[in-house]
């Protein structure tokens, strides 16, 4: 998830991707990363079958660089739009 300039990046891991992004836009946790730096944007997601693989892609995600990070958004997403409609749709 990003902010609205694409400034912050979040990484995190769920096993309710529309609930969990409705409570990130929300700003359900108001002390959360995602609410006091406007992360509000899915500009990336993937599924996983199991949740240990989910759990250790987030590591390798979350100790990568963020250039790494961009080039991962941007192979799915090249203008960084909410993915958040289309799950919802």
């Amino acid at each position: 998830m990003t902010n609205k300039i694409n400034s912050v990046l979040y990484t995190g891991v769920t096993s309710d991707l529309v609930s969990r992004i409705w409570e990130h836009k929300n700003k359900v946790y108001p002390e959360s990363f995602t609410a006091k730096y406007n992360c509000e944007k899915l500009v990336y997601y993937f599924f996983y079958h199991h949740i240990e693989e989910a759990i250790a892609a987030e590591k390798v995600i979350k100790g990568s660089s963020r250039k790494s990070k961009i080039a991962l958004i941007e192979s799915i997403n090249k203008p960084w739009a909410d993915l958040y409609d289309s799950l919802i749709d």
